[in-house]
């Protein structure tokens, strides 16, 4: 399930801005809720993840994430500040915060019309495919 559709703004290894096109007929808003559709927060948080997986392996040696898998280790100080409601544009601006070995550290904050939604600090790891 990929929710990012682009990553642009590119800084190897240190930021990006990904978007994630939030339609009336994505399957996450059907029931969530019916009368009010919004995008659930974690999947806002799975965005931001995915955002960052692809920033880190556009800056890396692809032998070094070849066979492996981004798993996601923690979520800190995760806002949510409004809504998502179908129909819109989230941008989704990241930054690599520190790496340690393959563990890395991130920022994040996603913005509608420039309006601040939600941001988050989160943790994930590089592992062997099984």
């Amino acid at each position: 399930m990929l929710l990012i559709e682009e990553l642009y703004n590119i800084k190897k290894l240190f930021s990006a801005t990904a978007v994630v096109n939030v339609k009336k007929n994505s399957f996450f808003v059907q029931g969530h809720f019916p009368e009010n559709p919004v995008m659930p927060g974690v999947l806002i948080v799975e965005s931001f993840g995915q955002a960052a997986a692809a920033l880190t392996a556009y800056g890396l040696d692809k032998s070094t994430y070849e066979n492996k898998l981004v798993f996601l280790m923690g979520v800190e100080k995760a806002r949510f500040r409004n809504p998502v409601i179908p129909d819109c544009k989230l941008i989704l601006q990241i930054e690599a915060i520190r790496s340690h070995g393959k563990v890395w550290k991130y920022k994040g904050e996603a913005f509608v019309d420039e309006k601040k939604m939600a941001d988050a600090v989160w943790s994930a790891t590089i592992v062997d495919k099984k």
